[in-house]
């Protein structure tokens, strides 16, 4: 199929950025600063050139076999939104292989049964990606805000258009199972963070802390995109370094 595009600036340990719906750019570029200490590389995930197309559609399985080489080095890997899935997906198939996670708002909405919001997100977040641009409007417009895609009342910006038929297709996240037991029976350091804007997406993240025992952290400021948020960097350095010395407690709020 071709291999993903990563790149990557820096100079110190390696750090994976994995985006999700958004682009490299989108999503990290809060994070440049980092580059001073950490290696940062930029994953481009199948549709997001330079890397090649996907062969069928945007796929967390296909995400997770990309993911696998790249995590040869032991890097620390940090990853938002749709691609958690594979990065959970391909860290769960050699635990050992990474340094660190930190996960930025998963829809792993099945680790919250029965709660109605999380259903309903899980719900207009699976017809968006199965019906696209012919999706409810007014449920798509609910998901683009809930996902931190910037529109008003008027039509939708062209290069938001251009998103929501990038991921029309898209195998639902309603079908991820990643084997949290193995990510946490072998003690990987994890932290999920979140950036307090949507209350389903804020219990999904208490749950996977507490499923992968993991530390949690809240920062406002940016939507969907935690990684700008004011504060995020500096608790991700914190805790890569953590993770580095074996020091730290669970939970930063």
């Amino acid at each position: 199929m071709g291999e993903v595009a990563v790149v990557r600036e820096g100079s110190g340990p390696e750090v994976l950025l994995v985006h999700g719906g958004a682009g490299p750019r989108t999503t990290w570029g809060g994070m440049a600063a980092l580059a001073e200490r950490w290696t940062l590389a930029y994953v481009h995930r199948r549709g997001y050139p330079p890397s090649p197309p996907p062969q069928e559609r945007q796929d967390f399985e296909v995400d997770a076999l990309d993911l696998a080489p790249l995590l040869v080095g032991r890097p620390h890997v940090v990853a938002h939104s749709y691609g958690v899935l594979g990065t959970l997906i391909a860290v769960a198939a050699a635990p050992d292989s990474v340094r660190s996670l930190t996960l930025i708002e998963p829809p792993l909405n099945h680790l919250v049964p029965d709660d109605p919001e999380v259903a309903r997100l899980e719900r207009i977040g699976d017809a968006v990606l199965t019906h696209g641009m012919d999706s409810d409007p007014a449920e798509l417009r609910e998901f683009l805000r809930i996902a931190g895609a910037p529109i008003g009342d008027g039509p939708l910006p062209k290069n938001v258009v251009a998103g929501v038929r990038r991921a029309h297709g898209s195998r639902p996240t309603s079908q991820a199972r990643p084997r949290l037991d193995v990510i946490r029976q072998a003690g990987v350091p994890v932290l999920v963070a979140s950036g307090d804007h949507e209350a389903a997406l804020e219990r999904i993240c208490d749950a996977l802390a507490e499923t992968l025992d993991g530390e949690r952290s809240v920062h406002p400021g940016a939507g969907h995109f935690v990684a700008a948020a004011p504060g995020f960097t500096e608790q991700l350095e914190t805790f890569l370094r953590k993770s580095i010395t074996g020091r730290g407690s669970k939970f930063s709020r």
